[in-house]
């Protein structure tokens, strides 16, 4: 049996770690959902602004590569950056004092429909870990081909979306 290098080890751990968490806190179909508080985005400080979190308090994020029409992050994107969804026909709520527009679309292959803010697709960090962190805000990695940026979803006029960190691809 061969050695595995101290790098090889370390990314390994990583993709399981990432598989774990990605098993956590879904709603078995890889996306975190608006749950039972009322609100399906609410707002929380985070350093120097306010950003969007779900019904958990867990940051949401956007990516450069979504557009109003098309919905990049599929597949191991999507196992690694979880989609807020809400059943058809719902629509997303929010507490008074969150300026913007909240709207769905609907995901890739029929699997849900996906909350948008200002016509972004929004997202949980598996890696974010616990409601209040936002660790994913400037993040670039790469699934099935395609280079992703990340942004926290910030509301008018707060936080910075200079990159933060590198994750490898997946």
């Amino acid at each position: 049996m061969g050695t595995m290098t101290t790098a090889a080890r370390r990314v390994g751990g990583l993709a399981i770690a990432v598989i774990l968490l990605a098993a956590c806190g879904s709603n078995g179909n890889g996306s975190s959902t608006g749950g039972s508080s009322g609100t399906t985005v609410s707002t929380k400080q985070a350093g120097s602004g306010t950003v969007l979190v779900d019904s958990s308090g867990r940051a949401l994020y956007f990516t450069d590569q979504d557009t109003a029409s098309k919905i990049a992050c599929v597949g191991g994107c999507a196992q690694v950056w979880l989609p807020l969804t809400v059943s058809a026909g719902t629509t997303p709520t929010a507490p008074a004092g969150v300026t913007g527009e909240l709207g769905t679309m609907a995901r890739p292959g029929g699997s849900g429909m996906q909350v948008t803010y200002e016509g972004k697709p929004l997202y949980t960090f598996t890696l974010d870990g616990q409601p209040g962190a936002v660790n994913g805000n400037g993040v670039t990695d790469q699934f099935g081909g395609t280079q992703f940026t990340w942004h926290a979803a910030f509301t008018a006029g707060g936080g910075s979306n200079e990159p933060t960190s590198q994750m490898p691809g997946y």
